[in-house]
C-alpha cells in the first residue's frame, strides 16, 4: 500500500516539477532582456555579445534550448561521448545511440552561471546550508511558541491571556516580513545595539582577518525571529481555534468526568486530536520559509539562497534562478509526502489508501 502510494506521489510530483520548469523557462526567455549583454556590458561589441550567447546556447531557437535544457535537468539524458562532456555532466554511459552520442545516467544538471561561470549546483550549495539553518530555527521558534500560545489562549478562553495572543497573532500576520525586518534591524540591531550585541547585517559564518570565516550564531537570531513572525501568529491561530473545536468533544469531557488531571485532559487528549491542521501548517511554512527568506535575507544581508537569487535577479542570472526555484518546489514536494506519512503515524483514522 505504502509502496503505491509513494510511487503515485513521486509520479504527480514529477508533472509538477516538469510544468515549474516550462512555465519558469518560457517566462524568463520572453523578457525584453539579453543575458549576453549583461554578461558583458552595455559597450560590449558584437563579437563578443555572439562568442558569450554560443558559450550559453542562447544562439539556439528558444524551443531547441528548452529541449537541451531538459536533457541537462533529467538523470536519463543523451550526451556526447567525450571526455569534456564526461567532466561536465559526471555521467555513466548506459547504451550508445550512435557513433558519437550515447545515452547516459547523471545527477540533474543545472548549467552554470552566466555571471561568476560557477556550476549553478555548487553556487546553490554553498548557501543552502545557510538559508536551512535560519529557516529551521525560525520554525522551531514558530512551533514551540505558537502551540504553547495556542494551547493558552484555547484554555484560558476570554481571558487577558487569551486577548493578549489573539492580539500578536493578529500582528504578526498582518506585519509583512520586509517591513517586519526593517523594524527589527533598525530598534534591535542599530538603536538597542549597546543592549543585545547584535548587528544590523551579517550571515551565519563572518570574515576574521586573524582567523578566516567564523561562525556567528548571533547574526541569525535577528533574521530567525523576522521569518519566525507569520508562522508564530498563523500556528497560534490554528491552535487555539482548533482546540477549542476538541476541548467541546463528549470524549474530553467523559475524560474529565474520570477523574483525569488537567495537563494530561489537554496534553494527551486535546492536543493530539487538535494538531492535524498545526502540522499541515507547519510543513507547509517550513517549505515557504525558504521562498519568503528572500526578502529577509535581503534586508539583514544574510548571504542564503534568497539573497542570491535576488542578485541573480538584478542581472538576469537565469540558471541560478531557474535553479533556486526549483529547489524549493523539490523542498514543497518532500515536505508534502512527509506531511501524509506524519500523519498516518500520528493518527490512526489516516489510512494511505
Amino acid at each position: 500500500m505504502i509502496i503505491n502510494y509513494l510511487l503515485r506521489k513521486i509520479g504527480y510530483s514529477l508533472a509538477v516539477m516538469l510544468g515549474i520548469v516550462v512555465v519558469v523557462f518560457f517566462l524568463f526567455n520572453i523578457l525584453p532582456v539579453d543575458p549576453a549583454r549583461m554578461t558583458q556590458g552595455q559597450r560590449a561589441d558584437v563579437q563578443s555579445l555572439e562568442a558569450v550567447r554560443k558559450e550559453f546556447g542562447l544562439d539556439k531557437p528558444v524551443p531547441v534550448q528548452f529541449l537541451y535544457y531538459l536533457n541537462d535537468l533529467s538523470p536519463i539524458g543523451i550526451h556526447e561521448r567525450s571526455a569534456e562532456e564526461q567532466e561536465r555532466y559526471g555521467y555513466i554511459k548506459l547504451f550508445p545511440v550512435s557513433a558519437t552520442h550515447a545515452v547516459c545516467l547523471k545527477w540533474p544538471y543545472l548549467r552554470r552561471s552566466y555571471q561568476t561561470h560557477k556550476d549553478v549546483a555548487e553556487l546553490l550549495m554553498q548557501v543552502i546550508p545557510n538559508t536551512l539553518v535560519l529557516a529551521v530555527l525560525a520554525m522551531l521558534m514558530a512551533i514551540v511558541l505558537g502551540i504553547l500560545l495556542g494551547v493558552l489562549s484555547a484554555v484560558h478562553q476570554n481571558t487577558w491571556i487569551d486577548r493578549l495572543a489573539v492580539g500578536f497573532s493578529v500582528l504578526g500576520i498582518s506585519a509583512p516580513s520586509f517591513f517586519a525586518g526593517i523594524i527589527i534591524a533598525w530598534l534591535f540591531g542599530f538603536v538597542w545595539n549597546r543592549y543585545t550585541g547584535l548587528n544590523m547585517t551579517g550571515s551565519l559564518y563572518s570574515y576574521d582577518p586573524f582567523k578566516g570565516e567564523v561562525l556567528t550564531w548571533s547574526n541569525v537570531i535577528l533574521p530567525a525571529v523576522t521569518l519566525g513572525l507569520r508562522p508564530l501568529a498563523i500556528i497560534v491561530q490554528l491552535t487555539r481555534s482548533s482546540m477549542l473545536e476538541v476541548l467541546g468533544q463528549d470524549f474530553i469531557r467523559t475524560a474529565k468526568a474520570k477523574g483525569l488531571s488537567r495537563n494530561t485532559v489537554i496534553y494527551r487528549h486535546a492536543l493530539p486530536n487538535a494538531i492535524n491542521p498545526v502540522i499541515t501548517a507547519i510543513a507547509n511554512w517550513f517549505a515557504s520559509l525558504l521562498a519568503g527568506s528572500f526578502f529577509v535575507e535581503y534586508v539583514f544581508g544574510y548571504n542564503g539562497l534568497g539573497k542570491v537569487t535576488v542578485d541573480a535577479l538584478e542581472m538576469s542570472d537565469f540558471p541560478v534562478i531557474i535553479g533556486s526555484i526549483l529547489f524549493i518546489a523539490f523542498i514543497f514536494v518532500i515536505i508534502n509526502i512527509m506531511v501524509d506519512v506524519i500523519y498516518v503515524w500520528i493518527d490512526p483514522r489516516v489510512k494511505f489508501s
